[in-house]
């Protein structure tokens, strides 16, 4: 079965980009290379293509009330023009996705997901939600780029011709592009300041040319979008989030704020295993699935993602362990060819606008 392709795949083709499947998609994984890629971004702006999330339209008589018993997210304080990060959860209170929700009135919001569990979100929304509560897939007619990075307001104006400084963290606004509707959200996913841009589908190509127009933009692949999210300590469903888990067991507890009898709340809290991070010395990085140890050897967690992180200089990980070890200080993780002790830290990893570390 072939991968699918988003509308700016032929541009990375043509672009010289290494492509690679992901979640379905034929993405990019690079240009010029991960760390340089990785550094520009921190440094200056980076342009992602992210056209393979999915986003689904939720209005009509009643959504407000009917969406905040399907998802964890806290609608109950949720403003117009403000967006959310939260949960799908299960009946149990493990993770079946996670996402953003925008609220644009009342009863008319948007919900952003990913793209390896669209498929499956839209049903079990669909299941969750009355009839008279419309759901609408309109990932395909759904365009969207992130430019992230400390120059990325700068560029972001230059373009557009407007002034986003009033622009609030997780807060959105709507305008227009040559004509073409455009909404500007001030969210990301690496850690700095940054904009996640969403546009029709067909404007796609021209919006993001127009972006790497200015030289202080270069496009940045999945490579460096991962290890831009570890150093931030962000999760990554399939990986430090799935549905054998809880929002708690991945640190994200303070997040469970909503006093909406939603699927999965009563599950939610449930902490028999914690994700921790830790930091090891070196190059050689941990990967998803090495055994995590204690100093005896007892095998007792496996890490969900690792990386060798260009800010900071070592590397880094998640892991899950079980509660009753998630204060312990060292551990051992047994890489491939290597037992490498592992220390744990606290996230993030990486404070933005600086490359301290926090040990």
């Amino acid at each position: 079965m072939s991968e699918l392709r988003t509308p700016l795949t032929a541009w990375h083709e043509a672009h010289g980009a290494k492509m690679a499947p992901f979640a379905g998609w034929l993405m990019p994984i690079q240009y010029e290379g991960i760390l340089a890629e990785h550094v520009h971004t921190r440094q200056h702006a980076g342009l992602f293509d992210i056209c393979h999330m999915g986003e689904f339209l939720i209005s009509g008589p009643g959504a407000d009330a009917a969406l905040a018993r399907a998802v964890s997210h806290n609608l109950q304080t949720l403003k117009p023009g403000r967006c959310r990060y939260g949960f799908l959860l299960n009946g149990k209170g493990g993770v079946l996705d996670d996402g953003i929700v925008y609220r644009f009135g009342q009863d008319d919001f948007m919900m952003v997901v990913n793209a390896a569990c669209a498929v499956n979100d839209f049903a079990v929304l669909r299941e969750r939600l009355p009839e008279e509560v419309t759901l609408s897939d309109i990932s395909a007619a759904t365009g969207k780029v992130d430019l992230q990075g400390p120059e990325s307001l700068d560029v972001l104006e230059a373009v557009l011709g407007q002034d986003f400084h009033d622009l609030g963290y997780f807060a959105f606004r709507e305008t227009r592009w040559q004509g073409e509707k455009l909404l500007v959200s001030r969210t990301g996913y690496t850690g700095e300041l940054g904009y996640e841009l969403y546009i029709s589908s067909g404007k796609t190509v021209a919006f993001w040319e127009a972006l790497l127009a200015d030289d202080r933009v270069k496009p940045v692949g999945l490579g460096a979008r991962d290890t831009l999210r570890l150093e931030a300590g962000l999760p990554l469903y399939g990986h430090d989030l799935d549905g054998e888990h809880t929002p708690t067991e991945a640190g994200m507890g303070r997040m469970l704020t909503s006093t909406a009898d939603y699927v999965g709340r009563e599950g939610a809290a449930r902490a028999d295993e914690m994700l921790i991070p830790l930091r090891i010395e070196g190059r050689r990085a941990a990967r998803h699935g090495d055994a995590v140890a204690l100093p005896d050897g007892t095998v007792v967690g496996r890490v969900t993602s690792g990386s060798f992180a260009p800010s900071l200089g070592c590397v880094i990980a998640l892991a899950w362990v079980p509660a009753a070890h998630a204060a312990d200080p060292t551990f051992t993780v047994c890489a491939a060819r290597a037992q490498l002790p592992a220390q744990r830290v606290e996230l993030p990893f990486y404070t933005q606008g600086t490359a301290r570390r926090k040990w």
